[in-house]
């Protein structure tokens, strides 16, 4: 899920179409919402709210019965639907293997692809900081 939640809508339905699809049917059209953010002082300390932030969902159910349900932040509310059936085709015996191969496991790559780079432009801006102890008492 994190992966299809980290992912543009654009390539999950483009690796989607590459896909024989199964007939199915929204349960729950897509539609946006608020949820409440709560953190905490130093990680352990007492939970307070910091605010809120929009997020969409979306369940869709297969002709063989499996039911997805997909959630992202914003208001992409095509791209909660393209993850619910993605998460309906993981659970599925007949698509499930493919739904891993062809969808998940390429956008898993590229997430770590770009993690990785992330990553290294980020190291080239670190900076050694250090203090040196006069001998004055």
């Amino acid at each position: 899920m994190a992966v299809l939640a980290h992912a543009e809508a654009g390539e999950i339905a483009a690796r989607l179409s590459a896909l024989a699809l199964p007939a199915h049917q929204d349960l729950r059209a897509p539609e946006n919402g608020l949820v409440m953010l709560r953190g905490r002082v130093g990680g352990d300390g007492a939970p307070f709210n910091i605010g809120e932030a929009t997020v969409s969902r979306a369940a869709v159910r297969l002709a063989s019965g499996e039911v997805g349900f997909g959630y992202t932040l914003g208001r992409d509310g095509e791209k909660a639907r393209l993850i619910a059936l993605c998460d309906a085709l993981v659970q599925s015996s007949d698509f499930g293997g493919a739904a891993e191969r062809d969808i998940i496991a390429p956008l898993r790559e590229q997430l770590m692809v770009k993690r990785k780079q992330a990553a290294a432009e980020t190291a080239a801006t670190k900076v050694d900081f250090y203090t040196m102890v006069r001998g004055e008492g």
